[in-house]
């Protein structure tokens, strides 16, 4: 199934430098880039992707205090607290320099960015995943700094939440499409 999704390389891939080697694995696996820009997002458009949503502050919330029980560590706030501050960490990294959007299209290409990009936090990413190989931050470590995980990478966790950030990032006239030679080959039809 053809898809687009969202992949926002976050201000801590800009600023090491490593857009190109991060663009680049997704081209190696047949994703094909149909919108790029790099953006200086202020506080309102980092608040706009990160929404204030009472499901979603929660489940983010809920991931978080998960990771921490798994290392042993107990913390008093319930899901949606933790939500709410992880939220506003996000807002501030994001919006601290420039980041680079990316919409990128293939089959399956939510499902398959996610794999290509490895767990949230780099410190439970799998090497060979992109936050495997370029970064090893910690929820524990990003909360004693009291900042956001510095994992690289936003990418879409669904095809709907997909269509919804792509629309934050992207005018329509923004995304385009194109063939290369490469889709034959991929999505060659008998």
């Amino acid at each position: 199934m053809m898809e687009k999704t969202l992949v926002l390389i976050k201000p801590d891939g800009v600023q090491r430098g490593l857009v190109g080697d991060i663009l680049s694995r997704f081209e190696r696996v047949g994703l094909k880039p149909v919108a790029m820009k790099m953006v200086y997002p202020d506080k309102e458009m980092a608040g706009r992707h990160y929404t204030d949503d009472e499901a979603w502050l929660c489940s983010v919330g809920e991931k978080t205090l998960k990771s921490y029980e798994k290392k042993g560590i107990s913390l008093d706030r319930t899901p949606k607290e933790q939500g709410m501050m992880v939220r506003s960490m996000l807002m501030d990294f994001l919006s601290m320099s420039p980041v680079v959007a990316l919409a990128l299209e293939g089959h399956n290409a939510v499902a398959l960015v996610r794999k290509i990009v490895g767990a949230t936090a780099p410190s439970d990413a799998a090497p060979g995943t992109i936050r495997g190989d370029y970064s090893f931050d910690s929820y524990q470590l990003a909360d004693k700094s009291e900042r956001a995980v510095m994992n690289l990478i936003h990418a879409s966790d669904s095809v709907e939440n997909a269509n919804l950030e792509l629309a934050i990032w992207f005018k329509d006239e923004e995304i385009h499409s194109w063939k290369r030679i490469l889709d034959d080959l991929l999505y060659m039809k008998k």
